[in-house]
């Protein structure tokens, strides 16, 4: 049977650099569904869906100092495949716009196949949870970091919200995945890794980037051992 092991949080480095080497052969698209982000080669034996809102402090860790970092080296490898469903509850939560504008400039990223590279500069320079820091203006300097990204179609996406649509759908999205017993959303970030989600109170494996390139590893191994494992 696959163990889960929980980990404390740990204190992140400012002011990162991105890294992509790699990326710009990963495939990334929209889903029939209209709002599953699916990067990566759709035919890995493991397929995690994360469930992040771009504000969350946590998602941020994850994807700065825990598990993001290895899981998009086995996307990268071939070895898995990731599915992004947007949040952006914490708008309501703690004021502003910020989760909606971030999703939204997102979104556009992924029209000009730039989602990847984007989503990793978002969370290396996320603003502080309770300052809405995601402006227009910041979100643009921003895209400055990824080449090929800012164009007069990226920009006036982000300054006019062209797609208020599918972040709005997005954030129903992540509603319904928290079923009847959790009707606001399972929370961020939440990962489910073949169709079975990490409960909560084993989540944080999702922060030790150690520990959960080693789940990767034993599910891409064993597959069928993952399917069996009692959460």
């Amino acid at each position: 049977m696959l163990a889960l092991a929980g980990c404390g949080r740990a204190d992140v480095p400012s002011e990162r650099q991105p890294a992509f080497e790699g990326v710009e052969d990963l495939p990334e698209k929209l889903g029939a569904d209209g709002t599953t982000i699916t990067v990566g080669d759709p035919d890995t034996k493991v397929k995690v869906h994360l469930y992040e809102d771009p504000r969350c402090p946590y998602c941020e860790q994850f994807e700065t100092s825990g598990g993001g970092p290895r899981l998009r080296k086995a996307v990268i490898d071939r070895h898995a495949t990731v599915q992004y469903t947007l949040a952006s509850f914490l708008d309501d939560r703690v004021g502003g716009g910020g989760s909606k504008k971030a999703v939204n400039a997102l979104r556009a990223a992924l029209k000009e196949g730039k989602f990847v590279e984007y989503h990793e500069v978002l969370y290396l320079n996320q603003p502080e949870e309770s300052e809405d820091g995601y402006t227009d203006a910041y979100l643009l300097k921003l895209a400055g970091q990824v080449e090929g990204l800012r164009s007069t179609a990226f920009d006036s996406a982000v300054k006019s919200m062209k797609y208020r649509a599918f972040v709005a759908a997005s954030q129903k999205a992540y509603e319904r995945a928290g079923g009847a017993a959790e009707p606001e959303g399972p929370g961020t970030p939440t990962a489910v890794i073949n169709d079975k989600r990490i409960p909560m109170e084993t989540n944080g494996v999702l922060l030790d980037g150690t520990l959960f390139a080693q789940l990767l590893d034993q599910i891409h191994a064993n597959p069928w051992e993952w399917e069996s494992t009692t959460l």
